[in-house]
């Protein structure tokens, strides 16, 4: 295994590149972009971010968005690989975190069951990045004891979340959900989720977090969908549900609900 603060020739670096804007990159992260020789990126990473890597290095966008033509995740495992093998000096750039939604696990192993010298380097990821930028916590002592991460996007052929589960653990335990990849299925969460939560619930939709064209709403449970539909907000985005999207809605008290950050 590699020393952290290396990045060697023939080995591969799964690092985060953070919710979008380049000056929340980690130092390591920054290092293993300027070292990398090949960096196969996803969708989501800004041109400010690929603006760490050397000139000569090959730049392979390898993007996977949901609704989206996608490049096949075995094939971005198998050109990893071979990059390893010819003695790249190779990076798998993610927005966000890697182990975080980002199929870091299934790379990860895969990279290892070949042989290859693997290892990972965190970013910050969007969900907390983007209620940050609003000025408010994920968690509060007097409102929210802890925070789930979910995804709202299943793989085919699973049934995905339990909605109707996690509303009651979020409602005794007093925790705030953090949906990702949600928009597309927002009706089917509401109404999951309506039956342990009230409507009333405050609620935050992100998009583009942290990026110049950020845009969010403030609204409620039972308005999810009209939310989105009225304000036209899309992917890539966060969903935040919980009691602390309250103090965002008391510092836009006299503000619109809808505005760029």
């Amino acid at each position: 295994m590699p020393s952290p603060s290396e990045f060697l020739p023939g080995t591969v670096s799964l690092v985060g590149a953070g919710p979008g804007d380049p000056e929340l990159l980690t130092l390591k992260a920054v290092k293993a972009i300027a070292a990398a020789t090949v960096l196969l990126v996803d969708d989501l990473v800004s041109d400010g971010v690929l603006a760490h890597a050397r000139p000569s290095a090959r730049i392979v966008h390898v993007g996977k968005r949901g609704g989206c033509k996608s490049t096949p995740q075995a094939f971005i495992e198998k050109l990893m690989v071979m990059a390893a093998r010819e003695g790249e000096v190779v990076v798998r750039l993610k927005g966000g975190d890697p182990f975080i939604f980002g199929r870091g696990g299934e790379e990860v192993e895969h990279l290892r069951e070949a042989g290859i010298e693997v290892q990972v380097v965190n970013g910050i990821t969007a969900g907390l990045a983007g209620l940050t930028s609003l000025g408010v916590p994920l968690t509060h002592r007097e409102h929210a004891h802890g925070v789930v991460f979910v995804t709202g996007h299943a793989k085919p052929g699973d049934k995905g979340t339990d909605w109707q589960a996690l509303a009651a653990t979020a409602r005794d335990a007093k925790l705030t959900l953090v949906i990702y990849m949600g928009v597309a299925s927002a009706e089917h969460i509401q109404q999951e989720l309506l039956t342990g939560l009230p409507a009333d619930t405050p609620l935050a939709v992100i998009q583009h977090a942290t990026l110049p064209q950020q845009r969010h709403a403030v609204t409620s449970l039972g308005q999810l969908r009209a939310t989105i539909d009225r304000e036209g907000l899309g992917s890539p985005a966060v969903i935040v549900v919980g009691h602390v999207v309250s103090g965002i809605a008391a510092l836009e008290a006299t503000e619109p609900v809808v505005r760029t950050a």
